[in-house]
């Protein structure tokens, strides 16, 4: 049994958006700038494929029909974000703005966390210089002796 066209049609509709959309759309090729900092972009990808057919009858030839038909598909590549390191830090730096409370909350996670581990070591940073001020000061004599 042969292939019918609107087979051969869908085959080679859907290679072409095999072509066009691959791992690295979504999270594209790492790009690195002169300080060392690694900015990698992510990408929203949507696509659509309709197809159709008919097979028509001859009106000259009864054993003959006739195929009608098309196909066609649509890919958008939206930018979302881009992920970037630098200095041991990553972050994710959105480009559309946030939708909902939610998105924000987790949009903020980063700077919350470096912010805590700022504070963190300030205060690890303030105890030790407390310390080495206390061990490098002169025992005085108890008042009570």
């Amino acid at each position: 049994m042969s292939e019918h066209p609107i087979e051969g049609m869908m085959g080679t509709t859907l290679d072409k958006i095999r072509q066009m959309v691959d791992v690295n759309t979504v999270m594209g090729d790492p790009v690195t700038t002169p300080d060392g900092t690694v900015i990698i972009p992510i990408s929203k990808i949507s696509y659509g494929f309709a197809s159709g057919g008919s097979d028509l009858p001859s009106k000259a030839n009864a054993e003959k029909n006739y195929f009608g038909g098309g196909a066609g598909a649509g890919v958008t590549v939206t930018p979302l974000a881009f992920l970037t390191i630098s200095g041991g830090n990553v972050r994710l730096l959105q480009i559309d703005p946030y939708n909902s409370s939610a998105d924000r909350v987790i949009g903020m996670i980063p700077e919350v966390a470096d912010k805590i581990n700022e504070f963190l070591s300030s205060r690890r940073e303030k105890k030790q210089q407390e310390q080495a001020e206390q061990e490098g000061a002169p025992a005085q004599a108890d008042p009570q002796l």
